[in-house]
């Protein structure tokens, strides 16, 4: 304000103040003061906001375009995803300061101060150091954050050992990893499963469960054997996207379910995949929000992440038709993954199995020990009638889901995945000829032998053991067989429980195999 009264002042008498020399340099001075003060004081604003911008120039360069899309309608809702995880830390946030040769010529205690003291970040070891040591490392920087809880030590027991290779984990399976839980696998069989024998692998903690699945298998094959048929093939996932008005909504729904409309959907989908192909687009109406269940092959992969980045394209393409629609979230939740839901027991999910077996009467007095009209009744009241009661939604069984976690821990599946997977229900009939037939039909079993935890060296012996390592020869074949797999050492756990509940030897069962003697007091 006093810069702007000087200059007033000076404009009111210009003439006479140019004249006079002293009074002129009076106001220059002054003029100069205020300027020096002016860039002085506010320019530091200007040099700082300047370097605001640049350091945070990564962040705005990934919020810009999305910003920028939404003011062109036709431009594609997604930019390419790229290869890191979604998890992964991007390459622009890490620290350029940190010398990792020096870091590698440190102790790992002094690294361990290093991290609680925030000099480096424990979610960056692997990268800094290698994974095999970075575990040792973050384990004494754990262990000093547990003692300030009363929990020092706790991770002594936990093994870390050099038994799994941590570079495999690395980016592909667990972040912060500290060690690993060893799980005890038991293995089952001989099974004959579609005219072949094999021998099924089960990762548990549960006493008995092996030892009842292997005497089901056994009971299985002193029949006939098993027979085992995939009815359906497709994981799905299922995107929430949301319209102007349920009128729009409607459109969308009518448009997709016409078959020209369907082949452009099929094709954005499957340029996105070398194995993938679209199968069904299914579109739920719910006011304004649209949910369209997408159903994929997969080949050998479980394929989330194959269905995931399809459907992105899929909505892209959408978006160009109809310009309005807003992508609420790549899961809606009617895929339905790892919750318990009516439209995989209806419509299936993964691989859809139907499998059956003959026990001759002989085989279920000798080697069940019980009868075959016990054990029908048996599962007449307890699986049907019983689950029925309770409201059971795909839960028609005695334990499938024993079985299907045991096999999925053992070939490295997502265990979360169990709760769709263990949909089952299992069906027994006495024959014309006094026979037991058993039979389970699971709609929604999840597995792939490749990705995720299959490439574990632990998870895929067990894979191996098997007969289903990796890719099949034909694209999906190793996938379908471990499908049976799981279905198979499922229908022997149904038979084996069901015919302890028959009997009433469940609990005698339990007692042998799951409770150790109680040792002796020592003498001394």
């Amino acid at each position: 304000s006093s810069f702007l009264v000087s200059v007033a002042f000076f404009a009111s008498d210009a003439s006479r103040h140019m004249n006079d020399s002293s009074s002129l340099f009076k106001f220059l001075f002054a003029w100069s003061v205020f300027l020096c003060y002016f860039f002085g004081f506010f320019g530091i604003s200007f040099v700082d906001a300047d370097d605001i911008l640049a350091t945070e120039e990564p962040i705005f360069s990934q919020v810009q375009p999305e910003s920028a899309s939404r003011s062109k309608k036709l431009k594609q809702v997604h930019p390419a995803a790229g290869s890191a995880p979604v998890c992964s830390v991007p390459s622009s946030f890490e620290k350029a300061s940190v010398n990792k040769a020096e870091l590698k010529e440190k102790a790992d205690e002094e690294l361990a101060r290093m991290v609680l003291a925030g000099q480096i970040k424990d979610h960056q070891l692997e990268k800094l150091l290698d994974p095999r040591r970075a575990v040792d490392v973050r384990r004494a920087a754990f262990d000093s954050k547990l003692s300030t809880v009363g929990c020092g030590g706790a991770l002594k027991d936990l093994p870390s050992g050099p038994s799994l290779d941590y570079s495999r984990v690395f980016g592909a399976n667990c972040e912060i990893v500290v060690g690993y839980v060893p799980i005890p696998v038991g293995m089952v069989g001989p099974l004959t499963l579609n005219g072949q024998t094999v021998y099924i692998p089960m990762a548990t903690t549960e006493g008995c469960l092996v030892a009842s699945t292997n005497r089901g298998c056994k009971a299985i094959t002193q029949g006939s054997g098993a027979t085992s048929v995939i009815l359906r093939d497709g994981i799905t996932r299922a995107p929430c996207v949301r319209m102007s008005s349920a009128k729009q909504a409607a459109d969308l729904k009518l448009w997709c379910e016409q078959p020209n409309n369907f082949a452009t959907l099929k094709q954005a989908f499957e340029s996105t995949t070398s194995f993938g192909k679209l199968l069904t687009v299914e579109p739920t109406v719910a006011g304004k929000n649209v949910y369209l269940r997408l159903q994929c092959f997969a080949g050998d992969a479980m394929g989330m992440n194959m269905v995931s980045k399809g459907s992105l394209a899929v909505i892209d393409h959408l978006k160009q038709v109809f310009p309005d629609l807003d992508l609420v979230a790549l899961s809606g939740n009617m895929c339905t993954d790892k919750k318990a839901a009516a439209t995989n027991w209806i419509h299936g999910r993964g691989k859809s199995v139907v499998i059956e077996a003959t026990i001759p009467n002989h085989i279920v007095r000798s080697t069940l020990k019980t009868t075959v009209q016990a054990i029908v009744q048996t599962n007449i009241n307890k699986n049907l009638v019983g689950s029925a009661m309770a409201g059971a939604i795909g839960g028609f069984n005695a334990h499938a889901a024993n079985n299907v976690t045991a096999v999925f821990l053992a070939t490295g599946q997502d265990p979360a995945q169990n709760v769709e997977s263990s949909n089952c229900i299992t069906l027994l009939e006495e024959t014309e000829q006094g026979d037991l037939w058993i039979c389970c039909t699971m709609p929604s079993i999840e597995v792939g032998t490749v990705g995720g935890g299959t490439g574990l060296p632990a998870q895929a012996a067990c894979l191996k053991a098997i007969g289903c390592k990796g890719g099949g020869a034909s694209p999906g074949d190793n996938a379908k067989q471990l499908a049976h797999v799981v279905a198979a050492a499922t229908m022997a756990g149904e038979l084996s429980l069901l015919a302890a509940l028959a009997a009433n030897t469940l609990v005698q069962a339990h007692m042998t195999h799951n409770r150790k003697p109680t040792a002796k007091p020592s003498s001394t």
